[in-house]
């Protein structure tokens, strides 16, 4: 699945973004287990976690973008997605917007590079023309929603440092809370703690704390499903600005795998052309 927090490999949105989601061992495994340090049994857990989401191939989703201000206004805004795995390196993800009509046709692009910086690029119909989206304003506002355009790719786990805190009831679950910080320098956040289910390793819960260490934001992951007898993916995500007190919503439906996406659908020219 996603670990996008956004999506654990892209679906823990996003998980980034996945981002995000993550699948299937009913116990935590031995490497957590003898993992002696609270550091190894942070990387432990999100390294499973990475593994479970992979796979996949490639697939198709609808969202839903409900933006919410102080006074709880609402405004809407319906997403075409698509991602594909790549081999060797970050998945390839595009959103693509279709409602309201002043943002119809506006598609954004990742390359996500686990060792290096993410290639993000916008593309504004009013303009004709694409932007590349540069390291130092990734930690701003996602299409002026909660998620920051870094929150719109995969969490992946070469791009953190990871601390173990604890265990604890999560629900009718239970949860390990990690602590993990951005290796990056471009980076909006100081740290994010996060609830992992000990039994799918799935995503539930983001805190997001910013350079100054104040709570930012809280990331709250719900309605996951099963898909192709493996991967997890979340049907909602909210996203709550503990310092503004907006929040957004992101839905999630009619996934679809192994359409046969490829490399030619995640380029700079088919950003133009996505309608």
């Amino acid at each position: 699945m996603i670990h996008h927090p956004l999506l654990p490999r892209f679906g823990c949105l996003l998980a980034a973004l996945a981002i995000a989601f993550s699948a299937c061992l009913a116990a935590p495994s031995t490497a957590i287990a003898d993992a002696h340090s609270p550091e190894e049994m942070g990387l432990q857990i999100a390294l499973q976690a990475q593994e479970r989401g992979g796979g996949f191939g490639d697939f198709t989703a609808r969202q839903t973008m409900i933006l919410r201000n102080r006074q709880g206004q609402e405004s809407q805004r319906d997403v075409r997605m698509k991602v594909l795995e790549v081999d060797g390196d970050g998945d390839k993800t595009m959103f693509v917007f279709d409602q309201p009509r002043d943002v119809k046709g506006t598609a954004f692009l990742v390359h996500a590079h686990p060792h290096d910086s993410d290639d993000q690029w916008l593309y504004l119909p009013a303009l004709k023309r694409v932007k590349r989206i540069s390291s130092s304003n990734r930690s701003g506002s996602f299409m002026g929603s909660e998620f920051a355009y870094e929150d719109m790719t995969n969490q992946d786990v070469e791009k953190f440092t990871y601390k173990y805190l604890r265990d604890e009831t999560c629900g009718d679950l239970t949860c390990s809370v990690t602590e993990r910080a951005p290796v990056g320098k471009g980076s909006g956040y100081s740290r994010q703690v996060v609830w992992h289910d000990r039994d799918e390793l799935r995503i539930w819960k983001v805190e997001y704390y910013d350079r100054k260490n104040a709570h930012l934001k809280t990331l709250t992951i719900s309605d996951y499903q099963l898909y192709l007898d493996r991967y997890w993916f979340a049907g909602r995500m909210d996203m709550v600005n503990h310092l503004t007190g907006k929040s957004t919503v992101l839905n999630w439906s009619d996934y679809e795998f192994r359409t046969g996406l490829d490399d030619s659908d995640f380029t700079q020219t088919s950003l133009r052309r996505a309608r």
